[in-house]
C-alpha cells in the first residue's frame, strides 16, 4: 500500500499530533473530543492525513493547535506551553493514531467515525507500553467490529451489483471479490481493485474517465 508521505517525515508527523492534542487539552483546557472534532472540521486533518508538508513538518504541535482553532474562526489568547517531561494520555492517542492514519491511509474522519478518539485515549492502558503493531491491531478490531461490511461491499450494495456481476463488470475473477469482502485480501493502490471500484462502485453513476485514464485507487484498506 502506498502510504500518504515518506515514512522519514512520520515521527516528526506523530509528535506534532501528540503535541497537539497534549496542548490543547492541558493548556488551553479543550476537551479531548471537543478539540478532536474541531481539528476534523477546520480541514487541517484532511491536510495532515494526506501529507501536507506544511503541517506534517512545517508547523510543531503548538503551532498546529492554534492553527486549528484560527482554521475555526476562533480567537484565543497565547498562552505560554508547558512542557512537561511526562507524557500525557492526550499526547499518546495523537503519537499512536498517526501511525494508524498513515499505516492504513484511512482518513481521520473516517476513523473516528467507527472509533471515537476517547476511545483511542482509553487504549492508553496497557497499549502504551506495547509495540505500535499490538495497538494497530487492536484498532483494526475495533474497526472491523464497528464496520463489518467493507467499502467495496457497501459500494456493490449501493450499486444493485450480485458478486457475480461485479466480477463480470470488472473482469476481477469471482473469488478475488469474495476474499476482499471477507477482507481475506487487502485492496492495494496498485493492483486490480482499482478496476473494481471503477466498474462497481461508480457504475450507477458513469466516471467521467476510463480506466486508462488514470483513476486512482487511494490508499486506504477497503
Amino acid at each position: 500500500m502506498m502510504n500518504a508521505y515518506d515514512k522519514v517525515y512520520l515521527e516528526k508527523a506523530r509528535t506534532a499530533l501528540g503535541r497537539m492534542l497534549d496542548f490543547a487539552v492541558h493548556d488551553l483546557g479543550y476537551g479531548l473530543a471537543q478539540f478532536y472534532e474541531l481539528f476534523l472540521a477546520s480541514g487541517a486533518a484532511d491536510r495532515f492525513g494526506a501529507g501536507d508538508y506544511t503541517l506534517l513538518v512545517g508547523k510543531s504541535g503548538v503551532e498546529l493547535a492554534y492553527h486549528v482553532l484560527e482554521q475555526s474562526g476562533i480567537q484565543v489568547v497565547r498562552v505560554k506551553p508547558d512542557y512537561s517531561v511526562d507524557r500525557s494520555i492526550e499526547y499518546w492517542a495523537g503519537w499512536a493514531l498517526a501511525y494508524y492514519q498513515w499505516e492504513t491511509g484511512r482518513a481521520f474522519e473516517e476513523i473516528n467515525g467507527y472509533i471515537p478518539i476517547q476511545r483511542i485515549a482509553d487504549l492508553y492502558h496497557p497499549f502504551h507500553e506495547m509495540d505500535i503493531r499490538q495497538f494497530c491491531d487492536k484498532m483494526n478490531e475495533l474497526y472491523r467490529a464497528a464496520k463489518p461490511d467493507t467499502n467495496l461491499k457497501l459500494h456493490r450494495l449501493k450499486a444493485d451489483l450480485t458478486q457475480k456481476e461485479l466480477a463480470d463488470a470488472s473482469g476481477v475473477p469471482l473469488r478475488t471479490i469474495q476474499q476482499y469482502e471477507q477482507r481475506l485480501y487487502l485492496l492495494r493502490q496498485t493492483e486490480t481493485p482499482s478496476r473494481i471500484f471503477l466498474s462497481g462502485a461508480r457504475s450507477c453513476a458513469a466516471p467521467s474517465r476510463s480506466y486508462s485514464g488514470g483513476w486512482r485507487f487511494r490508499s486506504r484498506r477497503w
